[in-house]
């Protein structure tokens, strides 16, 4: 399975939907609290390429988007494809 990152804050509905699903296929993720370490903030904005709302999802490096890119990519039967 690929590496799988998420950053996040505690108080983000998207953000737990997102690791529900995530942790429903059994994959494992490394989170990142950006409320809580502003310079992961500042590690997400550009590794997002701008991207400042979270959850912000990486697989393997590369970014797939926010909770609503992931659970489209499982309603159209690629997020497993992402993740073998």
């Amino acid at each position: 399975m690929k590496t799988v990152e998420i950053y996040t804050t505690p108080i983000c509905g998207f953000c737990h939907a997102a690791k529900r699903l995530l942790t429903g296929k059994g994959v494992s993720f490394t989170e990142y609290d950006v409320m809580s370490d502003p310079a992961k903030r500042a590690e997400m904005t550009k590794r997002a390429e701008g991207g400042r709302t979270v959850p912000q999802i990486f697989i393997d490096g590369t970014p797939i988007g926010g909770s609503d890119e992931l659970h489209a990519l499982e309603r159209s039967g690629k997020l497993d494809g992402l993740l073998a």
